[in-house]
């Protein structure tokens, strides 16, 4: 099966001796399980089955260009901003798409071919549910902060604010359900703009401002704003909605890792109905650790998460 490779290690949830006594358990931070999502709900649209016998590997939404071997696709990845002056070789990667211009020029530099297709492949979540669908029968609510998970102790307490670390479905309808995001979260602004939620990104106190900047400059607001904090984000309001070419990056998507035709023709289509009656969104979409996806733990990763 191919491989789907995104950042997921094993980790202890808590220090010390209550953390020695427990099971190690995956970080699940959200915005790095939204590759495996999209692409199989790409491939199954385009009807293809996720969990054909197939080689390869696809490395997709996260600043996770570090983890690419040889003969590897990358379709809307990001370079991770701790690992830029790391020695490794980009030449014999297949680049399909990249986040943004700041990875394309980081990645031609270190050997490899880029075209200009930018975007993270995130935003994709806007055009395959709805916010109608994400959202539910959640109440809204009138701002949400969506913190990177290394900044989470930091912010809690304030205002209302959405762990990245929560279930992945839970993240997507509460941000769905949001009538502004503000945060440093990556994926918390990135699926906010998918869904037309208006969004700041808030400057995270642990993270590089590389990936929120490429992010920025692939979707034409290269000048936008961050905020120093959530009240400054809240007080500035939203920064402009995204500029980008969604079927270029769906044309970009290497079909042929399935065998399936170009996913920018059947775009429109829309989750089919199974024999149940249920939508392949009620019955959960979100277990995305299914398509022979690697985690990263062994893949050299670095040791923070893309959101």
């Amino acid at each position: 099966m191919v491989e789907i490779v995104h950042w997921n290690p094993v980790r202890r949830r808590r220090r010390g001796l209550a953390g020695l006594l427990t099971r190690p358990r995956p970080v699940d931070n959200f915005g790095d399980l939204l590759g495996p999502l999209v692409v199989r709900e790409i491939v199954r649209r385009g009807g293809g089955d996720p969990e054909a016998r197939r080689d390869g590997r696809l490395l997709t939404v996260g600043s996770i260009l570090s983890m690419a071997r040889a003969g590897d696709v990358v379709w809307g990845t990001g370079a991770n901003g701790k690992l830029l002056h790391e020695d490794y070789d980009l030449s014999r990667v297949d680049v399909r798409a990249v986040r943004g211009p700041l990875t394309r020029a980081f990645a031609q530099s270190k050997g490899a071919s880029v075209p200009e297709v930018y975007g993270d492949p995130g935003l994709l979540v806007g055009h395959l549910w709805t916010r109608a669908e994400l959202a539910g029968d959640r109440p809204e609510t009138s701002r949400l902060v969506v913190p990177n998970f290394h900044d989470l102790a930091s912010v809690r307490g304030r205002h209302p604010t959405l762990s990245p670390l929560s279930p992945l479905g839970d993240c997507l309808g509460a941000i769905a359900a949001s009538e502004l995001v503000v945060g440093s979260s990556l994926h918390g602004v990135v699926i906010a703009d998918a869904l037309g939620v208006p969004a700041r990104f808030v400057r995270s106190a642990t993270e590089p401002e590389f990936k929120y900047r490429d992010y920025l400059s692939g979707t034409g607001r290269s000048g936008t704003a961050i905020a120093d904090s959530v009240d400054e984000a809240l007080a500035m309001g939203p920064h402009p909605a995204p500029c980008w070419d969604r079927d270029a990056l769906l044309r970009a998507f290497p079909a042929g890792l399935w065998g399936i035709e170009d996913p920018s023709r059947t775009s429109e289509s829309r989750r089919s109905v199974t024999t149940t009656g249920e939508s392949g969104l009620e019955r959960g979409p979100w277990a995305v650790q299914r398509t022979h996806e690697t985690s990263g733990a062994e893949q050299g990763a670095g040791s923070d998460g893309s959101s």
